[in-house]
């Protein structure tokens, strides 16, 4: 029985394993519209991705080596002049270029998932064993009409994300006057517990952090595919993903250390001291852009897949998809209320 014919409810058992096995599948059963997918979309962010480490780090050092220099230099000079207005034009530029980035980004990455989202949903709807039912034209059209949708919820994640991180800081600050406060003294018991809890704190400002990642991600699918989004898909996503928490963190985690991983191998053996118009540093070059690609490819493709295994665990059913690939309409509530399997 191939996944297309899978029934819905077998997919609440699929470990990580299974997930990935399933996403290699479907990427391969369907591979001309993924490739196509890859070479308009995913290429393109990975090569800004990789462009931008670069880049970045290339102003960064001119803006330490000048910092560095500055450093040694008297004061009210016109050499000091003059690498004081060196160091805040490349500041500007740096920040410029990573405004730029982070745009082109964001952009990128909602056109990627919401492509793959709907891609996939086909997949599973589809009664045809390829992609010739899919049509990269009809999809990217079908991505324009739910662009806003998408990007209200990547502002309400951006939001919420803002907020934790501006709660988190004011703690951190609290709690840094309170260890600077007892610093002079000669009480060790409260500095041994503070230091404990600041521990403590930054390991689950991390986990936080990590959760919403998550939650992002899955809300991506449920604002593709349902009539939900902004806060109310981050809330669906929180309510999918339990009693699949450990598969999704693990999912997530898996993915995030295979990112960076290759952000590593590539500072190490790319960005560090390369020769660009060597042959081997273009080789590696390559290299770390096609793993890229297919990291985001199988990263993206992964997460919605664990979106129909957390919709199986909790006996919700989405039927036929195929319906809105000809003229998308968002999916209404009615439409993905929970149906109950019973089994005899």
């Amino acid at each position: 029985m191939t996944i297309m014919n899978k029934e819905q409810q077998d997919m609440q058992h699929l470990g990580l394993f299974g997930i990935y096995k399933d996403s290699y599948k479907i990427i391969l059963s369907w591979r001309k519209i993924f490739t196509k997918i890859t070479l308009s979309l995913i290429l393109p962010l990975s090569l800004m991705f990789l462009i931008q480490i670069q880049v970045s780090n290339s102003l960064f050092s001119n803006i330490l080596n000048h910092s560095q220099q500055i450093i040694s230099t008297p004061q009210n000079t016109p050499q000091f002049e003059k690498l004081s207005e060196t160091i805040s034009s490349e500041w500007l530029t740096l920040m410029a270029f990573k405004l730029l980035y982070l745009v082109l980004s964001v952009i990128f990455s909602l056109l990627t998932t919401s492509a793959i989202s709907h891609t996939i949903a086909l997949f599973y709807s589809s009664t045809h064993d390829d992609d010739e039912v899919v049509n990269l034209t009809k999809v990217l059209s079908i991505v324009k009409k739910i662009w806003a949708r998408l990007m209200t919820t990547f502002l309400c994640v951006f939001a919420a994300v803002f907020i934790y991180n501006f709660a988190a800081f004011l703690v951190f600050i609290i709690l840094a006057l309170i260890l600077n406060a007892y610093a002079g003294t000669q009480n060790y018991v409260v500095l041994g517990v503070a230091s404990v809890f600041s521990i403590i704190l930054v390991i689950t400002y991390f986990v936080g952090l990590f959760y919403l990642s998550l939650i992002w991600q899955i809300s991506n699918s449920v604002t593709v595919l349902e009539d939900s989004y902004g806060f109310e898909a981050m809330k669906k996503s929180k309510e999918l993903i339990k009693g699949k928490m450990r598969l999704s963190l693990l999912l997530f985690f898996t993915i995030i250390v295979s990112y960076g991983l290759i952000h590593f191998l590539f500072m190490m053996f790319f960005v560090q001291g390369c020769d660009m118009k060597s042959v081997v540093t273009i080789a590696y070059g390559i290299l770390w852009l096609l793993l890229l690609s297919h990291q985001i490819l199988l990263g993206q493709v992964s997460h919605t897949v664990l979106y129909f295994v957390c919709k199986s665990y909790h006996k919700q059913n989405i039927t036929d998809l195929s319906s809105f690939y000809l003229e998308y309409q968002p999916l209404k509530n009615k439409d993905v209320e929970v149906e109950k399997y019973y089994h005899v």
